[in-house]
């Protein structure tokens, strides 16, 4: 956990300082686009997410994955040259946390704000539409929501706002039934 932590807390100021370098350059948009495909990517390749975080390739190996990665799909200078600085840094398993960072970032920016939804089985366009209606409601600003599946937590829904954390999962409901009853 404490490493889930550090991650987290340098790839947050990996993230501001790649959000005030676009920021400056008016590249918001395009950085924010890249990373949105990176985070992608991430989440399909096996083969990245071994590079990202396996010791056993070399700061420069991962600077030239990243590099030929970023080309490929047409990345921002910017976005490009952050990939590379993280990697030649040592710190290429913080990305994950530095791109939703960014995306925090770039949501406040906009005046909205981000949140991840997750559920046991995928929801359906009214049922995503009435989540997105109670987080305005309940935020007082317009979420962009990020969903995903996990049929792990059996069935209800997990809803993430930065560091806040809504959990109405069946598996956590029937943790916390075991719990007690242990207790008792």
């Amino acid at each position: 956990m404490a490493d889930d932590s550090k991650a987290s807390n340098v790839g947050g100021r990996y993230a501001q300082a790649l959000f005030d370098l676009a920021n400056e350059q008016d590249k918001l948009a395009a950085v924010e686009a890249d990373l949105k495909s990176f985070k992608a990517m991430r989440a399909d390749s096996a083969d990245l997410r071994t590079l990202l975080a396996s010791p056993a390739f070399t700061a420069e190996q991962k600077v030239k994955g990243l590099s030929a990665i970023a080309d490929k799909a047409g990345f921002d200078p910017i976005t490009k040259k952050f990939l590379g600085l993280v990697a030649a840094n040592g710190r290429s398993s913080t990305l994950p946390a530095a791109v939703v960072a960014f995306e925090s970032l770039a949501a406040a920016a906009r005046g909205a704000v981000s949140a991840q939804v997750t559920t046991a089985l995928p929801l359906t366009a009214a049922q995503a539409k009435g989540v997105a209606q109670a987080l305005r409601a309940a935020l007082g600003k317009d979420p962009e929501i990020e969903t995903r599946v996990d049929p792990s937590i059996l069935g209800g829904i997990k809803v993430r706002v930065g560091s806040r954390l809504f959990d109405a999962s069946l598996r956590s409901k029937l943790d916390s039934l075991k719990f007690a009853l242990k207790r008792a």
